[in-house]
């Protein structure tokens, strides 16, 4: 009986083992199988999407490629906010596919807002050359480009679609050629011109829904800018990259808050003179100047050094360029305008004496603190310089939460009950925090709803953050 038990054992374990071997073997089979269909789905799927790519750039449409001739463009049809944009399914197919970081990024309503927009770029050199393309890889579907100068040997060094093949060739041309390969079913509208106060009606209308300016003459930028204000256009502005070489030091601010850049003081003063105090969006840099310098005038030049400009009252001595500083310029100028038409703004911080503003809010503070008894508030938090300046720029984006205003700014507790904590402090103007400190009760009882609701909104985001410093 036993000897039949272990002959019966052996035989069971004997069954196991085959049926370990066959499950692994199916198992093997199934994957090799799914792995081969799926191999050739993707394989099936990308020649769908390559042929559909050379039927839709084989069409002869005028909607999907360049005249040859690249005078052509400056007869091209206007582009307006309302210029119909075509799309074979099989080119929305690859657009969809083209831009799907950015629909992720945004969403599907902010990128039909941003294929929907209108730009104008005015200025086709090293900055508006790049915002331009960044706004067309973007998904902008129509843009207008300005410009009346022509590729030289030396725009190689930052201008976006500038190749030895195109010199000698307007830039607005160079940069319709290079956008058709990119995105051919965008409506390009190339410009060979000059801008002015007198053609500014002509070159700035179809509704734009932003205007870049890009150009290099400050009489020129002027006219621009006083024509955006005055016809409730959205437009940012490009100060000096030229003679720049620090990235870090790249920022976006109203006209009225930069510093330590000669363009953007000298265009200031131009436009306080026509009534123009503020409220202009510019990039430039805060780096100090002074590290290299202009070019000096040959001996030949120096007695009429106005005949040898490229035009009247334009720049005759040569600014030297680091070529990454105008591209970078271009790239902030383009991603600024991207998060607007989106419906994604950005806060740029006002960066104007940033550090020594820091210390005096932390000092403020703790002379304001010193004045509330422990019985009345609680227990004091020492706030250090960086909680201040992450209070002031983090939480408040450099701005008083009672006016809006930057200037003279302080840091105090909102409820004078409660303890002093990030949560529980809020920037305001010196004059603001003065009245604030001797008010009774509680604040609802002496400021309006909307700021009450935005007070305590950007409270509750600093509760959040705070989990993460």
């Amino acid at each position: 009986m036993s000897e039949y038990l272990e002959k019966l054992s052996r035989a069971l374990g004997d069954t196991r083992v085959q049926l370990v071997t066959t499950a692994v073997a199916a198992s093997a089979v199934t994957v090799g199988v799914m792995w081969g269909t799926r191999k050739a789905q993707r394989t099936r799927q990308t020649r769908r999407l390559k042929n559909d790519a050379e039927d839709v750039l084989s069409l002869d449409s005028n909607d999907f490629s360049l005249p040859s001739d690249s005078s052509a463009s400056t007869e091209s049809l206007a582009v307006t906010k309302h210029t119909p944009v075509h799309l074979s399914p099989n080119e929305e197919l690859l657009i969809q596919e083209q831009l799907a970081r950015h629909y992720v990024f945004f969403g599907q309503e902010g990128m039909a807002k941003v294929r929907d927009s209108f730009v104008v770029v005015v200025g086709a050199g090293g900055v508006g050359s790049w915002a331009a393309l960044m706004l067309l890889r973007s998904g902008v579907q129509r843009i207008r480009v300005i410009d009346f100068d022509q590729v030289t040997l030396s725009s190689l060094n930052r201008h976006a679609a500038a190749t030895r093949t195109n010199v000698g060739t307007p830039k607005v041309d160079a940069l319709k050629k290079s956008f058709a390969d990119i995105a051919p079913h965008a409506m390009v509208e190339a410009r060979v011109a000059l801008f002015s106060a007198e053609t500014a009606a002509d070159l700035l209308a179809g509704e734009p829904d932003y205007v870049l300016d890009c150009i290099d003459n400050m009489d020129t930028k002027t006219d621009l800018l006083e024509f955006c204000k005055n016809h409730n256009l959205e437009v940012i502005s490009a100060m000096g990259a030229g003679m720049k070489s620090d990235p870090s030091r790249v920022q976006i601010a109203d006209i009225s808050d930069t510093f330590e850049d000669p363009m953007s003081r000298a265009v200031r003063r131009r436009l306080k003179l026509r009534g123009i105090m503020g409220g202009v969006k510019v990039v430039y840099s805060t780096e100090k100047p002074g590290k290299v310098q202009l070019l000096s005038l040959a001996e030949s030049q120096k007695d009429e050094p106005g005949d040898f400009s490229v035009l009247p009252d334009f720049r005759v001595r040569i600014v030297p360029v680091l070529g990454t500083m105008p591209a970078m310029f271009g790239v902030a100028m383009a991603t600024h305008v991207l998060t607007e038409l989106a419906g994604f703004p950005t806060e740029p911080l006002p960066v104007k004496g940033r550090y020594a503003l820091y210390n005096r809010l932390q000092c403020d503070l703790g002379v304001r603190e010193s004045k509330i008894p422990l019985e009345a508030g609680g227990p004091r938090m020492q706030m250090r310089t960086n909680d201040c300046g992450y209070m002031l720029e983090e939480i408040w984006r450099g701005r008083s939460a009672i006016s809006g205003s930057i200037e003279r700014l302080a840091l105090t507790r909102w409820r004078r009950d409660q303890p002093m904590a990030t949560y529980n402090c809020v920037c305001m103007t010196k004059p603001e925090a003065d009245r604030h400190e001797k008010l009774t009760g509680n604040p609802e009882d002496h400021y309006p709803a909307e700021t009450l609701e935005y007070i305590e909104r950007r409270l509750d985001e600093e509760k959040q953050l705070s989990k993460w410093r």
